[in-house]
């Protein structure tokens, strides 16, 4: 196996991995927030339990986090070192900041809420913790800021040698178009993951009929009431975001939809077997006009399908293949829009309950409620793969290939590669194993009104 291959291999598992723990941490941030900010207002002690409860699981699933995110940063030296050599002088910035502002303020202000709660006035406690939520955010910003330079660079200009990109105006960078389409998707996609797991893990105590069923029936309905506006706002800003790529990366539009040949009006496809080496359709069911309705708000609508977009690239770039994995396209957007469907019915099926007042649940819709935890990380984690694998062959769209910022042979070999590969797929095993342990040990435990 070559070098790059590897690379990629080793990267895409750190950063699906890490980003099984980013959303809850951005979503858990503010829900615990809002818990007890509704304590500080109504003094209720359910609200102080919950507040302690979920935020207990926060902690465990941040203290992961932060250890496979350390990681991703060593590999963009020691995998990509053409790469981090091409974009050092723009990638770096947003990731020190990252690093020295909002990562600094995350930390800090965790640790005085995690030994504050007798130690400081109420509102001081909840303002700490807002203040962790906020961090948590701006982290995740800052981390988007320096990826949306690789969807759509801005705000630079090459060295003379054409070596390197370099930074020329801060406020086009962090002004990106790409960030701010980004940036709400990937929010609300941390509010619907935290949503779902309070569904879960309350409907559980709920259905194994706990002594905490107060607070377990207000954390249903906090958990519902977030989950769906969570849903609703992550499929508005995806809507968005793929109207936005239809100007920045029409590519990765018509491999999602298997787009051959350009269409006016465009149709969507429901289920497509397709041939990649001849690029044709095998079998194809399409819905005609929605993919310009998608594209356009309108069923009217030219997208511009693969063959036509690898001849103008092929005009503009040079010769070579710019077709990403279709497939791998195509089957990382169902993924991603059937699991948003799904969290849509089951949200709203939530709200029925809690309207009617109803916490009674069926064998059938304990366990639908209940494994509904897994679509978000579902959508999250093929949504990645999309925004990733979509922009192939291109690590920084227009400017630089993926197989140019891989590190040299020389450099680091395939068989350190298999070795470092094998040796982080082994502790990523302990990792999770001892999140999942935690995690499900301090959630069945409930509500313990012992100090």
């Amino acid at each position: 196996m070559d070098t790059l291959f590897l690379a990629k291999l080793q990267f895409g598992m750190t950063s699906v991995f890490h980003f099984f723990f980013v959303p809850l941490t951005l979503g858990l941030s503010i829900f615990t927030a809002i818990l007890e900010t509704a304590w500080v207002r109504t003094g209720k002690e359910k609200y102080r339990q919950l507040t302690r409860f979920w935020g207990h699981l926060f902690l465990i699933n941040f203290a992961v986090g932060v250890v496979t995110g350390i990681v991703m940063e060593f590999q963009f030296g020691m995998n990509w070192s053409q790469y981090s050599r091409f974009v050092g002088d723009i990638f770096g910035v947003p990731l020190a900041i990252e690093a020295l502002l909002a990562f600094f303020i995350e930390s800090t202000f965790l640790g005085i809420w995690v030994f504050g709660w007798d130690r400081l006035s109420k509102k001081l406690h909840a303002a700490a913790i807002w203040i962790v939520a906020l961090g948590s955010n701006l982290s995740a910003l800052w981390i988007l800021v320096a990826n949306s330079f690789m969807q759509a660079p801005t705000g630079f200009r090459m060295s003379a040698d054409g070596a390197r990109a370099e930074m020329t105006d801060f406020g086009a960078l962090l002004f990106n178009p790409h960030v701010w389409k980004q940036f709400p998707h990937v929010l609300s996609g941390g509010i619907v993951t935290a949503g779902f797991l309070v569904i879960a893990i309350s409907v559980w105590h709920l259905a194994k009929g706990t002594k905490d069923r107060d607070a377990f029936i207000t954390s249903m309905k906090f958990g519902t009431i977030y989950a769906f506006i969570g849903t609703i706002l992550v499929t508005l800003a995806g809507h968005t975001q793929m109207q936005h790529l239809m100007t920045t990366q029409p590519m990765k539009v018509a491999a999602a939809e298997a787009l051959w040949e350009s269409e006016n009006p465009a149709s969507f496809s429901l289920f497509t077997v397709g041939d990649e080496e001849n690029l044709k359709d095998v079998f194809s069911i399409r819905l005609p006009g929605m993919l310009s309705f998608l594209a356009y708000n309108s069923f009217e609508g030219e997208v511009t399908g693969i063959k036509e977009l690898q001849k103008e690239y092929e005009e503009t770039y040079g010769p070579g293949n710019y077709i990403p994995s279709v497939i791998t396209a195509y089957w990382s957007f169902r993924f991603m829009v059937g699991a948003g469907t799904l969290m849509l019915l089951v949200s709203v099926l939530g709200l029925v309950k809690i309207i009617r007042e109803n916490y009674d649940f069926s064998p059938f819709m304990k366990k639908l409620f209940f494994w509904s935890f897994l679509l978000p990380w579902i959508a999250n984690s093929t949504g990645w793969i999309l925004a990733e694998m979509g922009r192939q062959p291109w690590i920084v769209f227009g400017l630089l290939k993926t197989e140019q910022g891989v590190s040299p042979a020389s450099v680091v070999s395939s068989g350190e590669l298999m070795v470092s590969i094998a040796s982080f797929f082994l502790v990523y095993l302990m990792l999770a194993a001892t999140d999942l342990f935690l995690m499900r040990k301090y959630a069945m435990a409930g509500i313990d009104h012992e100090e």
